[in-house]
């Protein structure tokens, strides 16, 4: 699997393309505004054709180009059932711009397989930031797209609509159990890995709260 990623928008959100090289099939994860440009010039450098845009989750600063991403290619958009009005009808609290409407024609769901070629995602729905937050474990290749479950010392905020931190709490704790060496690409921030980070996740667990 080869993997491209950018940092775009006023809340500098992590955009990431995956793709097998072999045959030239590709999905972008999290395609926020402005990421169109990028996302077609790689496209059409490589020779890939983009299949599938995922959005971890309905916040507006990871799904503003979902529609003009998916109309400018072709390819389906995916997201959690629990998250997918969040898509149709955005709400757009503090962006500086419009978000557009996207309309899913994917449905994510827990112990689902994402594959394209050599790309396979195991989807884990992690709620908590919002109930159809998601996160995408690339068991062979050794990372997990983390959304905004997960940051390098941190997680997603729980004070906008949908957020639950007892449910986010069973959502780390989750991502604990999953192997020290495996790599964190989140929605947000610097890279990391779950070793990295399970110092404070064993804290979470043995609290069971988030920590302040």
């Amino acid at each position: 699997m080869e993997v491209l990623h950018r940092v775009v928008g006023p809340v500098a959100t992590n955009v990431y393309v995956l793709a097998d090289p072999r045959t030239r099939e590709a999905i972008a994860i999290d395609t926020a505004i402005p990421s169109l440009d990028w996302i077609s010039d790689e496209l059409h450098e490589r020779g890939w054709k983009l299949r599938l845009i995922v959005s971890t989750h309905c916040h507006w600063d990871h799904i503003g180009d979902n529609a003009a991403v998916s109309a400018e290619t072709g390819a389906d958009i995916a997201v959690h059932a629990a998250d997918r009005a969040g898509l149709e009808h955005p709400e757009p609290l503090f962006a500086p711009f419009e978000i557009p409407p996207s309309v899913p024609a994917v449905e994510l769901a827990e112990g689902g397989r994402i594959v394209f070629g050599s790309i396979v995602l195991d989807v884990l729905h992690t709620p908590g930031h919002t109930p159809g937050s998601v996160c995408l474990v690339a068991v062979d290749d050794g990372f997990v797209l983390s959304g905004d479950t997960l940051f390098r010392g941190g997680w997603g905020r729980v004070d906008l609509p949908g957020g639950d931190p007892d449910a986010l709490v069973e959502s780390l704790v989750r991502l604990r159990g999953l192997d020290d060496r495996l790599g964190v690409a989140p929605g947000h921030g610097a890279s990391t890995t779950i070793g990295e980070e399970r110092p404070w996740l064993d804290l979470v667990a043995r609290e069971r709260r988030l920590l302040l």
